[in-house]
């Protein structure tokens, strides 16, 4: 697995943060990795409250594998509208940015993942593409030296077809794994593609205990594709509608039974379906809508204006931990 890279310039930025009382704000300037939070352990923590997390639906967190660049979504109008964002550190300077236009439903563009490898570009390298999700079709972004991004590009067949296609997570050898609408049984199922010689093979349906519960949908697969985190609806064991579940691979391409991630990322909230992990394997990022102390003191339009621009109001905002909870779970895979 390709490392993160420690970066040793501080990052040094002001970006556009939630309104405070109906009045656009600034955040003051952060230092360090991961704008400057402090890394959770084992009790997941908000990540970057006023930065990321704004009381917006704030969601399918990306970081590149230098640590350099961070992309996230942010929808609004009960997911209608959906925007990347995009922080970008160079020089020891951050600039954020928006990646996309506003795009009204059904085209949305959620940004998913990176590939670990350059090979997939097709621009001169050094550059990167990034696989959004969109209704009906995978497509992909390239970005050449200069940082331009090019007009989203078609993944074509055969994973893409008629039905719908979306959440695309790719491993270090280019397989990609993702979302796909069966039409006949009317559900969604995740269905996995392998790259050889630079074409996408003919997809293959993961087994039950990947497609589990009675709803699965937008997975992440390991880059070494030793696991996979899977939001499952409708699960005996749920501590709500959907949970996050972890389904690890053996040497003979065997899934073990899904297992519940517990209570350190699993609420009772029900929007919790959208998962990565860091590229060292360091941390989890994870959507959840779960709320945090409400509203204090007298009820009024600005306290009330307040809670809105806030996180943990009960949308969904970005949340992290440390992935020791990963190999504490795969001691506990039954094949």
């Amino acid at each position: 697995m390709i490392k993160l890279m420690t970066v040793v310039t501080a990052l040094s930025c002001l970006l556009p943060s939630c309104q405070r009382n109906g009045q656009p704000g600034k955040v003051p300037p952060v230092q360090g990795d991961y704008l400057g939070q402090a890394v959770p352990g084992d009790t997941a923590r908000l990540f970057a409250p006023g930065i990321i997390s704004t009381g917006m639906n704030d969601r399918d967190f990306a970081i590149t594998p230098d640590g350099n660049e961070i992309f996230f979504c942010r929808d609004a109008g009960n997911f209608r509208y959906s925007v990347i964002f995009h922080t970008q550190r160079t020089d020891g300077v951050c600039q954020s940015r928006r990646c996309s236009n506003t795009v009204p439903t059904p085209v949305h563009t959620l940004n998913r993942t990176f590939p670990l490898t350059g090979k997939n570009c097709t621009s001169s390298p050094p550059c990167r593409q990034t696989l959004p999700w969109m209704p009906r079709k995978i497509s992909g972004y390239v970005r050449g030296q200069k940082g331009k991004w090019s007009a989203p590009v078609n993944l074509g067949a055969p994973v893409n077809t008629p039905s719908r296609e979306f959440y695309p997570s790719v491993t270090i050898d280019g397989t990609i794994y993702y979302s796909h609408l069966d039409t006949i049984a009317g559900e969604e199922f995740i269905y996995r593609s392998r790259l050889k010689d630079g074409v996408y093979q003919q997809p293959e349906k993961l087994p039950g205990n990947v497609n589990t519960g009675r709803a699965r949908y937008n997975p992440f697969v390991a880059a070494d594709e030793s696991y996979i985190i899977i939001p499952a609806y409708g699960m005996p064991d749920s501590f709500g509608a959907t949970d996050y579940y972890i389904s690890f691979r053996d040497s003979l391409d065997n899934w073990s039974q899904p297992i519940n991630m517990g209570p350190q990322i699993n609420s009772a909230n029900p929007r919790e379906w959208s998962a990565s992990v860091t590229t060292d394997g360091k941390y989890i990022f994870f959507m959840s809508d779960r709320p945090g102390g409400g509203i204090t003191g007298q009820l009024s339009r600005e306290s009330m204006q307040e809670f809105h621009n806030t996180p943990q109001n009960g949308n969904t905002d970005v949340y992290w931990i440390s992935s020791r909870l990963i190999e504490e779970l795969r001691a506990k895979a039954i094949f």
